[in-house]
């Protein structure tokens, strides 16, 4: 994000400096989870924006230390939200593809290109290279999991939070975070072990 699509022109320092902070990892969980570039700066942006309308006030230390789990719950809520609006928008209009004479390839297209995408290999004697492809196939995986599973381990294995606090922040239970977050590392682990 640029100067001019920050969330507020005279954001207090300490803020501003929290969000400058958090903004590539959120922007990255935000497009693992609705896999476009436009829809996940706006869900950083408008998250960014509730965060400093509603807490922006705090002082301190003390409350200042509050942003960081707020902003995720926020963030959370706010790809939640995108997800049910998407979800109301297909009860309306997918059922149409299917209808006799409206079948199309298209509907694979994403599919194949994300397989694509990660089977690709650059085959390098060096080791860099391999990690990095190993990198590569590790993050189509995560994109891949189930959104759910996908968000417990970016809360809980990217930005380290607790088990109560990945489960405060989606509204779900802790056996729930446990779950999700041991599914996903399993897939990842399964990528890892394939490649390695």
């Amino acid at each position: 994000m640029t100067a001019d699509t920050a969330p507020q022109p005279d954001l207090p320092e300490a803020l501003d400096q929290f969000l400058a902070s958090v903004e590539r990892k959120a922007y990255r969980m935000a497009m693992m989870a609705v896999k476009s570039d436009a829809d996940a700066l706006d869900i950083v942006q408008d998250s960014m924006i509730k965060l400093a309308r509603s807490y922006g006030h705090y002082q301190g230390t003390e409350e200042a230390s509050q942003w960081r789990p707020l902003f995720y719950t926020i963030l959370q809520n706010c790809i939640m939200d995108f997800h049910r609006s998407q979800s109301r928008w297909r009860k309306w209009f997918v059922a149409e593809r299917f209808l006799p004479g409206n079948r199309s390839d298209k509907d694979e297209e994403g599919e194949l290109e994300m397989a694509q995408y990660a089977n690709q290999q650059e085959f390098s004697p060096e080791q860099y290279l391999h990690t990095e492809q190993l990198g590569q196939q590790a993050l189509a995986a995560i994109e891949a999991l189930p959104l759910q599973q996908q968000q417990c381990f970016m809360l809980r294995s990217w930005e380290g939070f607790s088990l109560q606090e990945t489960a405060d922040m989606m509204k779900i239970s802790t056996g729930s975070v446990k779950t999700h977050h041991f599914r996903a590392l399993q897939k990842l682990q399964q990528v890892i072990y394939e490649q390695a």
